[in-house]
Protein backbone atom coordinates (compact mmCIF):
# COMPACT_ATOMS: atom_id res chain seq x y z
CA UNK A 1 0.00 0.00 0.00
CA UNK A 2 1.65 3.53 -1.08
CA UNK A 3 1.87 5.63 2.19
CA UNK A 4 -0.85 8.11 0.53
CA UNK A 5 -3.52 5.66 0.98
CA UNK A 6 -2.22 4.05 4.47
CA UNK A 7 -2.76 7.59 5.86
CA UNK A 8 -5.44 8.15 3.81
CA UNK A 9 -7.12 5.16 5.78
CA UNK A 10 -6.61 7.28 9.00
CA UNK A 11 -8.42 10.19 7.93
CA UNK A 12 -11.55 9.66 10.24
CA UNK A 13 -9.56 9.63 14.02
CA UNK A 14 -5.83 11.76 12.40
CA UNK A 15 -6.44 14.79 13.86
CA UNK A 16 -7.41 13.44 17.55
CA UNK A 17 -4.88 10.83 17.11
CA UNK A 18 -2.44 13.36 16.66
CA UNK A 19 -2.84 15.26 19.68
CA UNK A 20 -2.50 12.10 21.59
CA UNK A 21 0.38 10.52 19.61
CA UNK A 22 2.61 13.35 19.76
CA UNK A 23 4.73 13.80 22.78
CA UNK A 24 3.98 17.38 24.21
CA UNK A 25 2.01 18.31 21.50
CA UNK A 26 0.39 21.45 21.96
CA UNK A 27 4.11 22.92 24.03
CA UNK A 28 5.95 21.91 20.58
CA UNK A 29 3.43 23.68 18.08
CA UNK A 30 3.58 26.48 20.94
CA UNK A 31 7.12 26.34 20.44
CA UNK A 32 7.16 26.52 16.65
CA UNK A 33 4.41 29.50 16.43
CA UNK A 34 7.26 31.53 18.45
CA UNK A 35 9.84 31.00 16.06
CA UNK A 36 7.99 32.18 13.28
CA UNK A 37 9.95 36.02 13.02
CA UNK A 38 7.53 37.94 11.03
CA UNK A 39 4.39 40.52 11.67
CA UNK A 40 1.75 39.32 12.38
CA UNK A 41 0.46 41.93 9.69
CA UNK A 42 2.44 40.74 6.55
CA UNK A 43 0.78 38.68 3.87
CA UNK A 44 3.56 35.90 4.50
CA UNK A 45 3.68 33.34 1.46
CA UNK A 46 4.05 29.72 3.36
CA UNK A 47 4.61 26.09 2.12
CA UNK A 48 3.23 23.27 4.17
CA UNK A 49 5.02 19.90 3.29
CA UNK A 50 2.60 17.06 4.27
CA UNK A 51 0.36 18.91 4.92
CA UNK A 52 -2.04 16.49 5.83
CA UNK A 53 -5.51 17.76 6.96
CA UNK A 54 -3.66 20.87 7.68
CA UNK A 55 -2.90 21.65 11.23
CA UNK A 56 0.32 22.64 11.07
CA UNK A 57 -1.30 25.63 8.99
CA UNK A 58 -4.06 26.39 10.64
CA UNK A 59 -2.28 27.61 13.71
CA UNK A 60 -0.01 29.19 11.43
CA UNK A 61 -2.94 31.08 9.83
CA UNK A 62 -3.99 32.10 13.35
CA UNK A 63 -1.36 33.53 13.93
CA UNK A 64 -0.92 35.16 10.09
CA UNK A 65 -4.24 35.67 9.10
CA UNK A 66 -3.43 37.28 6.20
CA UNK A 67 -0.84 34.84 4.66
CA UNK A 68 -1.30 32.69 1.42
CA UNK A 69 -0.78 29.34 1.91
CA UNK A 70 0.09 26.49 -0.10
CA UNK A 71 -0.40 22.92 1.37
CA UNK A 72 1.06 19.70 -0.76
CA UNK A 73 0.27 16.04 0.14
CA UNK A 74 0.15 12.46 -1.16
CA UNK A 75 -3.24 11.90 0.20
CA UNK A 76 -5.99 13.41 -1.27
CA UNK A 77 -8.39 12.23 1.93
CA UNK A 78 -6.31 14.39 3.91
CA UNK A 79 -6.21 17.08 1.54
CA UNK A 80 -10.35 16.85 1.69
CA UNK A 81 -10.08 17.70 5.54
CA UNK A 82 -8.10 20.65 5.06
CA UNK A 83 -10.08 21.79 2.46
CA UNK A 84 -13.29 21.98 4.47
CA UNK A 85 -10.85 23.36 7.75
CA UNK A 86 -10.00 26.50 5.27
CA UNK A 87 -13.06 27.03 3.15
CA UNK A 88 -13.81 29.95 4.17
CA UNK A 89 -10.75 31.62 3.03
CA UNK A 90 -10.64 30.01 -0.18
CA UNK A 91 -8.50 32.99 -2.07
CA UNK A 92 -5.63 32.35 0.82
CA UNK A 93 -5.70 28.10 0.39
CA UNK A 94 -3.96 26.52 -2.42
CA UNK A 95 -4.04 22.25 -2.39
CA UNK A 96 -1.41 20.21 -4.42
CA UNK A 97 -1.66 16.61 -4.64
CA UNK A 98 2.12 15.49 -5.52
CA UNK A 99 4.34 14.18 -3.59
CA UNK A 100 6.55 17.19 -2.47
CA UNK A 101 10.37 15.59 -3.44
CA UNK A 102 9.02 16.73 -6.79
CA UNK A 103 8.70 20.28 -6.02
CA UNK A 104 10.83 23.60 -7.49
CA UNK A 105 10.14 26.90 -6.56
CA UNK A 106 13.04 29.39 -6.00
CA UNK A 107 12.78 32.54 -4.04
CA UNK A 108 9.12 32.34 -3.63
CA UNK A 109 8.14 31.77 0.20
CA UNK A 110 8.70 33.10 3.14
CA UNK A 111 8.87 30.53 5.66
CA UNK A 112 8.49 26.84 4.75
CA UNK A 113 6.66 24.19 7.42
CA UNK A 114 5.96 20.68 7.66
CA UNK A 115 4.86 18.42 10.82
CA UNK A 116 5.44 14.48 11.18
CA UNK A 117 6.26 14.41 7.28
CA UNK A 118 9.79 13.83 6.33
CA UNK A 119 11.06 11.65 8.45
CA UNK A 120 9.21 9.36 5.68
CA UNK A 121 12.38 9.99 3.11
CA UNK A 122 15.73 7.99 3.09
CA UNK A 123 18.29 9.92 4.07
CA UNK A 124 19.68 10.99 0.75
CA UNK A 125 16.18 12.19 -0.04
CA UNK A 126 16.29 14.47 2.91
CA UNK A 127 19.19 16.01 2.02
CA UNK A 128 18.15 17.08 -1.06
CA UNK A 129 14.69 18.24 -0.04
CA UNK A 130 16.48 20.57 2.19
CA UNK A 131 18.06 21.96 -0.41
CA UNK A 132 15.33 22.39 -2.35
CA UNK A 133 13.70 23.90 0.51
CA UNK A 134 16.38 26.70 1.13
CA UNK A 135 16.27 27.67 -2.80
CA UNK A 136 12.53 27.71 -2.43
CA UNK A 137 12.40 30.54 0.31
CA UNK A 138 13.15 34.48 0.09
CA UNK A 139 16.71 35.59 1.03
CA UNK A 140 14.68 36.67 4.59
CA UNK A 141 12.68 33.12 5.05
CA UNK A 142 12.93 30.53 7.35
CA UNK A 143 11.71 26.60 7.74
CA UNK A 144 10.41 24.95 10.65
CA UNK A 145 10.06 21.18 10.71
CA UNK A 146 8.39 19.62 13.86
CA UNK A 147 10.03 16.04 13.01
CA UNK A 148 11.02 12.52 14.58
CA UNK A 149 14.60 12.04 15.92
CA UNK A 150 16.36 8.85 15.20
CA UNK A 151 17.98 7.75 19.16
CA UNK A 152 21.56 7.83 19.07
CA UNK A 153 21.97 4.08 20.58
CA UNK A 154 19.78 1.04 20.32
CA UNK A 155 18.69 1.49 23.74
CA UNK A 156 17.78 5.28 23.16
CA UNK A 157 15.34 4.34 20.75
CA UNK A 158 13.66 1.75 22.51
CA UNK A 159 13.50 3.84 25.43
CA UNK A 160 11.49 6.68 22.66
CA UNK A 161 9.47 3.95 21.42
CA UNK A 162 8.48 2.39 24.62
CA UNK A 163 7.90 5.53 26.36
CA UNK A 164 5.20 6.42 23.69
CA UNK A 165 3.70 3.72 23.99
CA UNK A 166 2.99 4.41 27.51
CA UNK A 167 2.35 7.28 27.37
CA UNK A 168 -0.79 6.89 24.34
CA UNK A 169 -1.95 4.00 26.63
CA UNK A 170 -2.40 6.01 29.40
CA UNK A 171 -4.24 8.99 27.52
CA UNK A 172 -6.95 6.60 26.08
CA UNK A 173 -5.70 5.38 22.90
CA UNK A 174 -7.85 2.60 20.88
CA UNK A 175 -5.75 -0.05 20.47
CA UNK A 176 -6.43 -0.34 17.35
CA UNK A 177 -5.10 3.06 16.24
CA UNK A 178 -2.40 2.55 18.47
CA UNK A 179 -1.20 -0.80 16.42
CA UNK A 180 -2.00 1.18 12.69
CA UNK A 181 0.15 3.70 13.76
CA UNK A 182 3.04 0.84 14.80
CA UNK A 183 1.91 -0.55 11.66
CA UNK A 184 3.04 2.80 9.49
CA UNK A 185 6.06 3.51 11.78
CA UNK A 186 7.39 0.14 10.60
CA UNK A 187 6.23 0.35 7.08
CA UNK A 188 7.24 4.00 6.65
CA UNK A 189 9.47 5.47 8.46
CA UNK A 190 13.31 6.34 8.19
CA UNK A 191 14.69 8.30 11.14
CA UNK A 192 17.53 10.31 11.28
CA UNK A 193 19.48 11.55 14.18
CA UNK A 194 19.66 15.08 15.72
CA UNK A 195 23.20 15.50 14.16
CA UNK A 196 22.18 14.29 10.73
CA UNK A 197 19.28 16.28 10.44
CA UNK A 198 21.25 19.98 11.77
CA UNK A 199 24.49 19.10 9.38
CA UNK A 200 22.51 18.66 6.67
CA UNK A 201 20.11 21.61 7.09
CA UNK A 202 23.70 23.45 7.06
CA UNK A 203 25.06 21.92 3.93
CA UNK A 204 22.16 23.28 2.38
CA UNK A 205 22.93 26.49 2.93
CA UNK A 206 21.12 27.90 6.04
CA UNK A 207 23.19 30.01 7.92
CA UNK A 208 21.13 30.10 11.73
CA UNK A 209 20.13 26.06 12.40
CA UNK A 210 18.85 24.57 15.62
CA UNK A 211 16.82 21.94 17.05
CA UNK A 212 15.16 24.55 19.38
CA UNK A 213 12.97 22.03 21.14
CA UNK A 214 12.74 18.48 21.77
CA UNK A 215 10.92 16.16 23.40
CA UNK A 216 12.20 12.65 23.77
CA UNK A 217 11.43 11.70 19.79
CA UNK A 218 9.88 14.97 18.84
CA UNK A 219 12.01 18.08 18.04
CA UNK A 220 11.39 21.61 16.27
CA UNK A 221 14.03 22.26 14.06
CA UNK A 222 14.83 25.63 12.97
CA UNK A 223 16.49 26.75 10.08
CA UNK A 224 17.05 30.50 8.82
CA UNK A 225 18.56 31.12 5.19
CA UNK A 226 20.16 34.55 5.60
Amino acid sequence: MSIGKSFDQSVSYYDNWMKIAIPGYEEIFSIALELIPFDHNEAVTVLDLGAGTGLFSELVFGKYPLGIFYLVDLAPKMLDIARERFQNHKNQFNFIINDYRDFEDNDRFDLVISSLSIHHLADAEKENLFRQIYLSLKDTGVFINVDQVKGETPAIQKMYWENWLKQVREKGAAEDQIQASIQRRKEYDQDASLEDQLRWLSEAGFVDVDCIYKNFFIGVFFAQKH
